[in-house]
Order: C-alpha cells, then sequence, then structure tokens
C-alpha cells in the first residue's frame, strides 16, 4: 500500500542468484494488493527477465518502480494474448527469459497467460512457474471452510442472468466450497441470485479489498451480507464462496 518503505531489492537479499537467467516464460505471482506481498525470487526474476510480458503495463510499472526495477515491458492481455504467442516463441528461440504478469496474482487464474503458457509448452520450450500471492487461496484461507474437502474454483459467472442462474442451481449440491470472482457492480445482484435459486438461508463468506487498507470479510445468509452492504462500500474486487448446503 502507498506510504510503506521499498522492500529491499533481490540484488541485495542475502543468497540471491546472480547468475544469468536462463532462457524461458516464467509465470510470476505479483501482490493482489498490499505491494511488500512479493517474493525475492519474483523481484529477482522481474530484475534479471529480457523483457516482462504485463497485462497492463502502467499498473505493472507501479510496482516495478516501487521496487527499483527498470525492465523494459510488452503489453499482453486477454485481447491480444493470442496474437502475442508468436512473438512469445521468437522470443524464447532466440534466447530470452520473459516474465510473464498480470495486474494482480497468478497469471492464468481468471487473468491472461493461460495461452501463453500453453503455447510455449507445446512447442517444447521452457515453462517456470515463480508462486505468488492469489485471492483464491487467500480467501479460503480465511474462511476456514475447506478442511478435509478441498472446493471448486469457478472464476467470473457468466454475465447473462440466465446462464448465471444454470450455473447456480448446477452447484447447488457441490459438497464443498465453491469460489466465485465478482465486481462490484454485480455483487448484490450475485445475492439476489443465491436467495431466489438456492434458498434464504444458504450462506456465503464474502471477502473484499483482500490485503488493501479496506480489506473486510463477513458470511452470512444473502439477506445479512445485503444488509450489511445497505450501510458499507460496495467498492473494490470480491471473492465469494458459496458454503455447502
Amino acid at each position: 500500500m502507498d506510504g510503506l518503505p521499498p522492500a529491499p531489492g533481490p540484488a541485495s537479499a542475502p543468497g540471491a542468484d546472480s547468475s544469468p537467467l536462463p532462457p524461458g516464460l516464467y509465470l510470476v505471482g505479483t501482490p493482489i494488493g498490499n505491494l511488500e506481498d512479493i517474493t525475492l525470487r519474483a523481484l529477482r526474476i522481474l530484475r534479471d527477465a529480457t523483457h516482462i510480458l504485463a497485462e497492463d503495463t502502467r499498473h505493472t510499472r507501479r510496482l516495478l518502480d516501487r521496487h527499483g526495477l527498470r525492465t523494459p515491458m510488452i503489453s499482453c492481455h486477454k485481447f491480444n494474448e493470442r496474437a502475442r504467442i508468436n512473438e512469445i516463441l521468437g522470443r524464447l528461440r532466440a534466447g530470452e527469459a520473459l516474465a510473464l504478469v498480470t495486474d494482480a496474482g497468478m497469471p492464468g487464474l481468471s487473468d491472461p497467460g493461460a495461452r501463453a503458457a500453453a503455447a510455449v509448452r507445446e512447442a517444447g520450450l521452457p515453462v517456470t512457474v515463480i508462486p505468488g500471492p492469489s485471492a483464491l487461496t487467500a480467501a479460503l484461507a480465511l474462511c476456514g471452510a475447506t478442511e478435509g474437502r478441498g472446493f471448486l474454483f469457478d472464476g467470473f459467472l457468466d454475465h447473462k442472468t440466465a446462464a448465471r442462474r444454470r450455473r447456480l442451481r448446477e452447484l447447488a449440491s457441490f459438497p464443498a466450497p465453491v469460489v466465485f470472482y465478482e465486481s462490484t457492480h454485480r455483487i448484490l445482484k450475485l445475492l439476489d441470485e443465491v436467495e431466489e435459486e438456492l434458498g434464504p438461508e444458504r450462506r456465503l463468506f464474502i471477502a473484499r479489498e483482500l490485503t488493501k487498507k479496506f480489506e473486510e470479510t463477513l458470511a452470512g445468509t444473502p439477506a445479512d451480507l445485503r444488509a450489511h452492504f445497505a450501510t458499507h462500500s460496495l467498492k473494490g474486487e470480491f471473492v465469494v464462496l458459496l458454503l455447502p448446503a
């Protein structure tokens, strides 16, 4: 978050690897809010990569500036990822090391990166993951409802009402938590849909603005949650867990 002192750069970290970065695609997890939530290894990869493939170069510039990194960037987002594949493969074959990041969290989880990773692997070129923060795992840890049961991650529900409602009915009897990502504009709509399709007593867990200044977590029925949001902010990004019936 703004106002925090910069984290030490990877070059100054004890035991940091100073050898050249081998060619390949590096999928790098980045903070989901608090810019201190990044590993020393991730900083080293971002420093030593030939280029960084970034979902939004302006957003990633803030992270790089915070940690004193000057690696050149190439935009790679959901609208141009497919068109970038040949360029990525060409750069890798020429010996480049490419780091791929999204605006927050792990590439490929409801974010760009999956197509690039699959294409590089299919071409027989190296792909490496540098694990990092994820809103999915952070919310599951905070909820504490997965012991012995696992979970199902369903990403973003369809924008179309009929498809959303149909998917909720399909998941009604799933025996473990089902995780969705939801936007500020549709969270109240989702609460209404859960109540109408799955019943007024169905419980949910919601995490809003994880790792950020106004992080908030709460659990309850759709009515409980609507009552809360009638007097609290709806701004930010939401992770919603549909708890088992």
